[in-house]
């Protein structure tokens, strides 16, 4: 795919032999994205980098055999990627547009996942998993304080949220103290993730939700 970046090295090390369906899906992407409106003019060139690598490394933060929701899954970021690096894991894409509904379910059949499912609602409309969810993920929907009571109803007593940040992620929580005591999440933590792996680490806001 022209303007595609090279595959950098810690992709294989991330996705392991599902290498190939990474690859199948970043070229997809790249290929389709900005006509779709699914990514901007000028990611292509840094799609591996700062989308599929940058979604990947959480890959091992969540439960094997677990029901995890992506909120707000658009392009398929994280949610498709974590499903392609962690087939042990069962996925559900909550995504209210429906071109990126389409767009997510070509993937899904595309890519022969069957640990996939997409759902097209609003995180607050996703009501037949309140309270059910293992963990509970998303990047680049919304600030925290706007997120939380998005995402934290859908989590289980004792489930996680696992949400992807930028560098602002500390002062998003600082932000956020009052969803934080409303919806009684603990361990609220910021982890750092590829360090000496990635050329851009993750950030991820981790938090346990008590029912």
């Amino acid at each position: 795919m022209e303007g595609l970046e090279p595959e950098p090295a810690a992709a294989v090390d991330l996705f392991g032999d599902r290498i190939p369906l990474a690859r199948q899906f970043t070229a997809a992407l790249a290929e389709q994205g900005e006509e779709r409106g699914l990514i901007g003019p000028l990611e292509v060139p840094r799609l591996w980098t700062r989308h599929i690598l940058n979604s990947a490394i959480a890959a091992p933060l969540f439960p094997s055999g677990g029901l995890v929701g992506d909120v707000g899954s658009g392009a398929g970021l994280p949610g498709l990627v974590l499903a392609i690096a962690r087939p042990d894991v069962r996925f559900v894409l909550i995504e209210p547009m429906e071109r990126r509904v389409t767009w997510l379910e070509e993937q899904v059949a595309a890519l022969g996942l069957e640990n996939v499912e997409v759902l097209r609602a609003r995180a607050e409309d996703a009501g037949r998993y309140e309270g059910m969810l293992d963990a509970v993920t998303a990047r680049a929907v919304s600030a925290l304080r706007t997120l939380i009571p998005w995402v934290a109803p859908l989590a289980r007593d004792g489930g996680e949220l696992i949400l992807l940040k930028g560098m602002g992620a500390p002062a998003e929580i600082d932000a956020a103290q009052k969803a934080i005591r409303k919806y009684k999440l603990s361990e609220v933590r910021v982890d750092v993730l590829g360090e000496g792996i990635l050329a851009e680490e993750t950030r991820v806001v981790r938090a346990v939700v008590r029912g």
